[in-house]
């Protein structure tokens, strides 16, 4: 199985998600597009938060110095980001994808991140509660409809919003796999708990 992780935006726990995930079902772990923090990439924190020893981290396509949106980081790197240079990693294993940001970042003058989502790539949306996440979780699925690409699964990251959740879940019909809840810290046991919270959810996909 391949999951691809997208979000309603930057910053509301891809990353913590993939890691859980890639707990959760022993996978591999690949972020295709790293821009900045290259010292402490977000490979490098989902390495540091799984202890399965069957994962694997799999090198970035692209390693971008500045923390800017991937087309601006890569400009300043002095490059073109090419799709046909985005080589998936072969691998027997489960294989958890990490996009960057939400998925409409543009990575170059004609493509974005959700031109990275193959055909056979489960999609699942990370969302995260704030004022206007409804819009931006409902926006992020009708892109997806645009190009036919189904939504596999959402999960919520924050406290839980009951009626944020419903009218998200009723207007979308999405499956819902769980909820990442506010933590004072995520290390390798709340990542396993989260893990083993979802990991029948994950499956059924």
């Amino acid at each position: 199985m391949k999951i691809f992780i997208t979000g309603i935006g930057t910053d509301v726990g891809k990353t913590i998600t993939a890691a859980i995930i890639t707990q959760s079902l022993e996978a591999d772990y690949w972020k295709p597009i790293q821009a900045g923090d290259l010292d402490n990439s977000d490979s490098h924190k989902v390495k540091l938060k799984v202890e399965s020893q069957k994962s694997k981290i799999h090198p970035n396509a692209y390693q971008l110095n500045t923390p800017v949106s991937p087309h601006l980081a890569a400009k300043i790197d002095g490059i073109t980001i090419d799709l046909k240079q985005i080589i998936e990693p072969k691998t027997d294993n489960h294989l958890v994808i990490e996009g960057a940001g939400g998925l409409l970042v543009p990575l170059n003058d004609n493509d974005c991140v959700i031109d990275l989502i193959q055909k056979d790539y489960k999609v699942i949306l990370v969302s995260r509660h704030y004022l206007g996440s409804i819009n931006h979780t409902l926006l992020s699925f009708e892109v997806l409809k645009s190009r036919n690409i189904k939504v596999a699964g959402i999960i919520f990251s924050g406290d839980k919003n009951k009626s944020t959740e419903e009218i998200i879940l009723n207007k979308t019909k999405a499956k819902f796999i769980g909820r990442i809840e506010v933590e004072p810290y995520f290390d390798q046991n709340v990542i396993q708990y989260y893990a083993d919270l979802f990991r029948e959810n994950l499956l059924s996909l």
